[in-house]
């Protein structure tokens, strides 16, 4: 069969994402501070863009249907912006211009440089304190003892988790640090006898009794005597105790149940993640990229503009389009980087625009939890907000990524108010939210020797119109972080 080629007409229809639809949905799904951020970048690298000196009032879009976002007029740009060939710069000096632009000069633009003034004195700037590695080793380093026992116990302590946890083995210590188990195992002793009491232990059970061992040292004969029968469970009898099985306990140390009260709690009151409270607390701060505010009855919606800089194009460059005597490579770099800027501020007000339709249509629909609280949150999916304000569904679940509201009720995360629904004796669906917590104060208000199973919890909820099965309590009851009612359950 001879091979040969041939030309065919296809007619077909696909999706085509041009450069201005892909960064309009690359904008649309970051977070404020990412989008600051993004701004940033664009401004330095494109000559086009400036940003506004002057301060733009707060933006508040009062209307539920028609805000003033609706209400402003666009900046109008020419169906053909870009000049002819013919066209030229006059006298301006194009080379001296894009020097000043692109060299050490001062541009026209907004300097991104920090001043002198901005930086923070050495005394305003508060200490950090020392994570659990770096407290080890302070205290290594004032121990006496050979440099290898020190080399082994710097392997050791750099192996350490967050918990205060040695998760590798002696053997892989002495081959990473070359030093011998016996030397390794010296060293692990003396890590271990360091602060926090329970440091280097390989399992909690361990870590439980490398404390307790340290709190008998300096303890009475009153408290040595509850010490020893802790221990002694610690020890001998860790998989009884784990599923309280107090009578077993009880019996194996001689004693009667009641007895078992104060051993439980000195076992209660070690710390089973010793390296925790040594962990810094790098809080993240939330910027709300909508507020809600209640103005007599209803709820007004206005998007975050601070710190969000107002761009607008540089008439600078646009009166060097407009001259005359411009090479073609000045003209191309000029026309691309016009473009550019012109996508961009379009991208960002259309943004803005969904971003507000979506948070308005929310507060539109979860008006009752604005105005009673959780026990009135309604079930609410993408679909809804989507054929609310005739958009795809794909569209608000970007809208709502990495956004939070800011509500008389508290700040949320814009996807919280998206969730499932339950069905209701009484009609309607019950949001999966207000079961949860419906769930967490019944766990809250029993008695925690007679701790609700969930079948009774169940049970409950029919009572009260909510119909759930009893794996469905389960499932709400471990996504809420509550243990099953066996290990709630207190004897003592």
């Amino acid at each position: 069969m001879a091979l040969e080629q041939k030309l065919r007409l296809k007619l077909s229809q696909r999706l085509v994402m041009t450069p201005s639809l892909q960064q309009a949905i690359k904008l649309l799904q970051l977070s404020r501070l990412e989008l600051e951020e993004t701004l940033s970048q664009e401004i330095m690298e494109n000559p086009m863009l400036e940003v506004e000196e002057e301060e733009a009032p707060h933006l508040e879009l009062a209307d539920a249907e028609k805000g003033p976002l609706e209400e402003e007029t666009p900046p109008v740009v020419p169906d053909d912006p870009l000049p002819s060939p013919e066209e030229s710069y006059g006298d301006i000096d194009v080379e001296a211009f894009f020097a000043d632009y692109l060299g050490n000069g001062h541009s026209e633009g907004p300097s991104m440089a920090v001043s002198d003034e901005s930086i923070s004195a050495l005394e305003n700037i508060a200490a950090t304190s020392p994570d659990l590695h770096e407290h080890l080793m302070w205290q290594l380093h004032l121990v006496d003892a050979p440099p290898e026992l020190i080399e082994a116990g710097e392997y050791i302590v750099g192996n350490l988790d967050d918990d205060g946890y040695l998760r590798v083995s002696d053997e892989e210590i002495s081959q990473a640090s070359r030093l011998g188990t016996t030397v390794v195992a010296r060293a692990k002793e003396l890590v271990r006898s360091l602060d926090p009491p329970g440091v280097g232990a390989s399992s909690l059970q361990e870590c439980l009794i490398l404390q307790l061992c340290i709190l008998m040292q300096d303890a009475d004969e009153e408290e040595r005597e509850v010490f020893q029968r802790a221990l002694l469970v610690l020890e001998e009898h860790w998989d009884t105790f784990l599923h309280q099985r107090w009578q077993e306990v009880a019996q194996a140390l001689g004693c009667g149940v009641e007895e078992l009260g104060p051993v439980v709690q000195v076992i209660e009151r070690l710390d089973p993640k010793p390296g925790r409270r040594f962990l810094r607390d790098d809080n993240s701060y939330i910027e709300p990229d909508v507020f809600v505010k209640k103005v007599g009855d209803e709820y007004v919606v206005s998007l975050n503009d601070d710190g969000l800089p107002r761009l607008r194009m540089s008439s600078r460059y646009l009166r060097m389009l407009e001259g005359k005597g411009l090479d073609r490579k000045a003209q191309t770099f000029l026309r691309e980087k016009m473009r550019n800027a012109l996508w961009l501020m379009k991208s960002i007000d259309q943004r803005q625009r969904t971003i507000y339709k979506v948070a308005q249509s929310i507060v539109n629909y979860q008006k009752d939890f604005l105005d009673h609280g959780m026990e009135h949150l309604k079930p609410m999916v993408l679909r809804q907000v989507a054929e609310d304000i005739g958009m795809h569904e794909s569209t608000i679940s970007r809208v709502v990524s990495n956004k939070y509201m800011h509500t008389p009720r508290g700040t949320f995360p814009m996807k919280y108010f998206f969730h499932a629904g339950v069905d209701s004796a009484r009609g309607g669906n019950v949001s999966s939210l207000v079961v949860k917590e419906r769930i967490r104060k019944l766990i809250e208000a029993e008695d925690p020797q007679k701790p609700l199973s969930d079948s009774r919890i169940m049970k409950l909820l029919q009572h009260e119109g909510i119909r759930l099965a009893r794996r469905t309590v389960a499932k709400y009851r471990e996504e809420l972080n509550i243990p099953s009612s066996e290990k709630r359950k207190r004897v003592f």
